[in-house]
């Protein structure tokens, strides 16, 4: 009786456990910070994305969330961490250990949540074609995806121009494997 409770338990968790979690940076540093993978890993580093929860910490983002009604350390703030991290506002059970606030908005925010797609087969597979990015929850980012952040619930909004920011976070696609 108690071993079909457990497996009947399991089966049910199982079924409700996303399907896709956030790995972080660290996982797409392995093979994205290779020239022949267009060192796209060097490219977000130098980039506004990557400093964005330190960001939070200047004196100027201090008076910014002072000025829209924040108390306290933007760095604590949900309101500001919800734009200044990746997957912030995500439930726990989607984020892996290796996912840190202090890396600011990195691949996934764009991407999706890349457990399952870090692999190198799965990487193969896409490029191929033989396999779905859907499938994997790779996703190729559009305005859409820019807006969850950048719109007007933001204090420092200024209208989202896609075409012109996009080509300013472009990198490289990697050549086929």
């Amino acid at each position: 009786m108690l071993l079909t409770l457990l497996s009947m338990f399991v089966v049910v968790f199982a079924q409700d456990a996303p399907k896709f979690k956030y790995t972080g940076v660290k996982k797409c540093k392995m093979c994205h910070s290779k020239a022949k993978k267009g060192k796209i890993y060097e490219l977000w580093q130098e980039r506004r994305h990557s400093k964005a929860y330190a960001t939070l910490a200047t004196d100027h983002s201090k008076e910014i969330a002072k000025k829209a009604g924040i108390e306290g350390d933007p760095q604590q703030a949900k309101e500001c961490l919800s734009c200044h991290t990746t997957a912030y506002n995500v439930p726990a059970d989607q984020k892996l250990p290796t996912l840190t606030l202090e890396e600011g908005v990195s691949c996934e925010a764009c991407h999706g949540p890349g457990s399952k797609y870090k692999s190198m087969k799965v990487m193969k597979g896409l490029f191929a074609g033989t396999m779905k990015a859907e499938d994997y929850g790779l996703i190729e980012p559009d305005k859409a995806v820019c807006e969850k952040c950048h719109n007007s619930n933001s204090p420092t909004f200024k209208e989202l121009k896609f075409e012109e920011a996009f080509k300013k976070i472009a990198h490289p696609v990697p050549a086929k494997q």
